[in-house]
């Protein structure tokens, strides 16, 4: 009997406080099941069977580390609440005689049971649902549906495993917790009130100069590389700035409404504004921390879904042409039209093997070299560790006047050391220029930019210089990078498009691809790489990988908004059971049920808002930063984008005002009974 004495009264504890521990077990049960569902998804063998499947795995794989992370913070989080609310029942069965051993058993056979549970019940729930989710997943990157159904021995017990783990480091922390409190500090736990911030001014000073640094460097960034090498540092000073403002700002807000007699003086007013003042940290922690989950979902949201229904405006902007080849080739000695000619043949003659008619033929030869810009001057031989602004980093192509022509149209001259320049995503106004020697002098600057080498999809600032011919370059022809790596690329580049299905140009394609390794002068030339791209064959890898991210983002989005849920439920649980006795107080002078619900109104309406203008703050400031990042994956659509941003807050904000509104009944019903 006396061994069972424990596991009753913990089981007594939990029924008891069904209101503290429901919520609690349900974020157990979810936390479990979608760390099952993403694991189990990442070794799904019809993803394998795929194309692209790697790349999914891959999305698939961060996921799991996001939410086994997050669940630890975050459960970390709510068990600290769940157990502080306990304090002083745990007193009082130590005033009764039992001592902190046996307290440590009670608490034990609780996190026994909740850890159980929730591994039951989240994988349970986790092996129910896998199989909707890989549905999901399937349509998401357009696959054929499989209907057949397995459990993974793998996933249940990896996430037994790393669950265990998590539930086994709540346990001892609840342990220490508890036995660091004497009887009576747990007894009065609840009447213990918090010292007030010193010096908030100076930290809500702090903290609009963090936050204005942060919107500063999201506004000021001019290329896609510097966006995304700046994103996480930009979203680290967010966290930190928005702490600080709604902690501190919380303390400056209470002592302006306080010192307002008109305001403060109405009984509406008064019990929430003093109430909020009693716990001004936790109030202000707990609605920055709602902040920074709901800025999370909204560009986790934007972004992906702009991806997703993006993808196919990426893919074609990937391609000049539907199928394309390009070699490159070590000397510009082999950048002659002799040589070209070898290579086109190869092409054609697979063309009247499988006859096969090519449309748009798109041809020329190209050169090109990265380096930093200083005025007029471009300095080729950059270390790493002087690229300190990458703005003024350059990609830098070289095409002759015979290749611009013949595409273009046209029937423009240069003389030797002239040339024509198109300036791409920047700007250039000299008139001549030094690149590490080959002086250049600049006759017009052409408006017509045309898609060559690597522009078309690495969306660095691009200067295109049009030339006489490629002998040109031969002051660059033998320079080498601070690596020791040739600094010059040539490259032949042959594209076409087809009217054709699928599997037909699929194949054509992989039989040119074969051809390439029959040149013998280029492999002659020092060693050679290619790279070759079909919209047919590479389009399921596109869809695959921007479809993995999206149903990830949709993912990691429900489980930051469940944890933001939990947040506000806990708060207003928590700030319903501190009021409770004043609000008895007061309805013992006079104060009606409608009065409370006013002055819970004016609570609410006092802080409601906060989280969620601030969160649309952050991302409308974060909006530029994201843009330039989605430009790496060639999304160019920027009314969409804005549109899917819009839709996103608007969608979230009527969410938000759901939950509020649901959370603030609990509250209401804790203290007007």
């Amino acid at each position: 009997m006396k061994t069972l004495f424990f596991p009753r009264l913990a089981i007594n504890g939990i029924k008891n406080n069904k209101k503290l521990y429901f919520p609690y077990i349900l974020s157990c049960i979810g936390m479990v099941m979608m760390f099952y569902i993403i694991h189990s998804l990442s070794y799904s063998p019809l993803l394998r069977e795929v194309r692209g499947g790697s790349s999914i795995e891959a999305v698939l794989t961060l996921g799991k580390f996001v939410i086994a992370v997050f669940g630890l913070l975050f459960l970390f989080y709510t068990n600290s609440f769940l157990v502080k609310k306990r304090y002083k029942e745990f007193g009082l069965y130590n005033i009764l005689g039992m001592d902190k051993h046996s307290i440590s058993r009670i608490i034990l056979c609780e996190s026994v049971t909740v850890s159980l549970v929730g591994l039951v019940c989240g994988i349970g729930l986790g092996i129910g649902l896998s199989k909707l989710a890989e549905l999901g997943l399937l349509n998401a990157i357009e696959k054929e549906i499989d209907y057949r159904f397995t459990v993974k021995a793998e996933a249940v017990l990896f996430t037994v495993l790393i669950f265990g783990i998590i539930f086994l480091l709540l346990t001892v922390k609840s342990l220490i917790q508890v036995r660091r409190l004497k009887p009576l500090q747990l007894l009065k736990s609840e009447n213990a009130g918090e010292k007030p911030i010193k010096a908030n001014w100076v930290f809500a000073l702090l903290g609009v100069i963090i936050l204005g640094v942060a919107y500063y460097i999201a506004v000021s960034i001019k290329t896609p590389l510097s966006a995304l090498l700046a994103f996480f540092i930009a979203v680290i000073m967010v966290i930190i700035a928005t702490y600080l403002l709604f902690m501190s700002g919380s303390v400056a807000l209470c002592k302006i409404l306080q010192k307002n007699k008109k305001y403060y003086y109405k009984k509406q007013h008064f019990i929430s504004v003093s109430s909020m003042t009693y716990r001004m940290k936790r109030n202000g922690a707990g609605l920055a921390s709602i902040c920074i989950l709901s800025t999370m979902v909204l560009v986790m949201l934007s972004s992906t879904t702009s991806l997703y229904f993006g993808k196919n405006d990426s893919l074609n902007a990937r391609f000049t042409r539907n199928t394309e080849f390009s070699i490159d080739v070590q000397s510009i000695d082999n950048l002659t039209e002799e040589k070209c000619r070898i290579i086109r043949k190869k092409y054609e003659d697979v063309f009247k093997d499988n006859q096969f008619t090519p449309k748009n033929v798109y041809e020329y030869r190209c050169s090109s070299i990265t380096g930093k810009i200083n005025k007029n001057k471009i300095n080729i031989n950059v270390s790493d560790d002087s690229i300190v602004n990458y703005d003024d980093i350059r990609m830098i192509y070289f095409i002759s006047i015979e290749d611009y022509n013949k595409i273009m149209g046209k029937n423009l001259c240069l003389k030797a050391g002239q040339a024509y320049l198109c300036a791409y995503r920047c700007t250039y106004n000299d008139k001549s220029i030094d690149i590490d020697g080959l002086k250049l002098n600049i006759v017009k600057i052409l408006d017509d930019f045309i898609d060559i080498g690597e522009s078309k999809y690495i969306i660095s600032p691009s200067l295109m210089f049009v030339i006489p011919d490629y002998e040109t370059l031969r002051p660059l022809d033998n320079m080498v990078d601070i690596s020791g790596y040739k600094a010059l690329s040539n490259e032949y580049y042959y594209g076409y498009d087809y009217d054709t299905d699928d599997e037909t140009a699929t194949d054509i394609f992989r039989k040119q691809v074969e051809t390439i390794d029959t040149l013998d002068f280029i492999k002659n030339d020092g060693g050679y790489g290619y790279s070759a791209g079909c919209i047919a064959e590479e389009k399921d890898d596109f869809y695959t990988t921007f479809g993995g991210m999206f149903f990830l983002g949709i993912m990691l989005s429900v489980l930051f908004i469940f944890a933001a849920t939990m947040i506000i439920y806990y708060k207003q649980l928590s700030e319903g059971y501190e009021d409770k006795s004043r609000f008895d107080i007061m309805q013992k002078v006079g104060m009606t049920k409608q009065d409370i619900k006013k002055s819970i109104n004016s609570q609410i309406l006092t802080v409601f808002f906060a989280p969620l203008i601030f969160a649309g703050l952050h991302l409308g400031f974060a909006f530029p930063l994201v843009w330039k990042i989605l430009q790496l994956f060639n999304l160019s659509n920027l009314k969409f984008i804005i549109l899917v941003t819009v839709g996103a807050y608007l969608c979230f904000g009527i969410f938000y005002a759901i939950i509020y509104k649901i959370t603030a009944k609990v509250y209401y019903s804790i203290v007007a009974n």
